[in-house]
């Protein structure tokens, strides 16, 4: 986006409908779009990725307002709306594309992301749960991909839509 007060970030939860959902419902987020990133394909369909064989994950971006909601609440949400010690799945979506993933815009963004898991991280062993295994990586020279139109803001559109989303049921540490 071009307007100053914006920003974007990249987060992958497993299935992006509800994820896109928990973002789009932030005070400070501009927009949403669901897509795909990370893969090998070029423009791929949202059954092509399905296959497993582009190796993209199912995406948010995000555009928010980072003077109303800052990078790091975004990544507070990020981790407590799926389980992030669940390798390439996410309750009963099994694959690639419902991998955990990251993709920062800056130093900044990467440094709060790993901030973030790494507070996350000691929240889950003092539970007992396993180690994080999300992915972050820079989203330079990553091409978003957005997905068909159908897809976009899909529980808008599907209020009782399909929104698979595991959770540790851990809560962000408070500070």
């Amino acid at each position: 986006m071009s307007d100053i007060n914006s920003a974007t970030a990249y987060f992958a939860t497993g299935c992006f409908w509800g994820a896109e959902r928990r973002f789009w419902n932030l005070p400070g987020v501009i927009s949403t779009r669901v897509g795909y990133m990370g893969g090998i394909k070029e423009n791929p369909t949202y059954e092509e990725v399905c296959t497993g064989k582009t190796l993209h994950a199912e995406m948010v971006e995000v555009n928010f307002d980072p003077s109303v909601i800052s990078y790091r609440r975004l990544c507070e949400e990020f981790w407590v709306m799926h389980d992030p010690t669940s390798l390439n799945q996410q309750g009963g979506d099994i694959g690639t594309q419902y991998r955990s993933s990251i993709y920062y815009t800056s130093v900044e963004q990467k440094d709060v992301a790993e901030e973030t898991r790494d507070l996350y991280q000691v929240a889950l062993t003092a539970e007992g749960i396993d180690k994080i295994v999300t992915e972050i990586c820079s989203a330079d020279g990553v091409i978003f991909y957005p997905a068909e139109e159908y897809h976009q803001r899909y529980l808008e559109k599907n209020p009782n839509g399909y929104d698979c989303h595991s959770s540790t049921g851990v809560t962000f540490p408070s500070n």
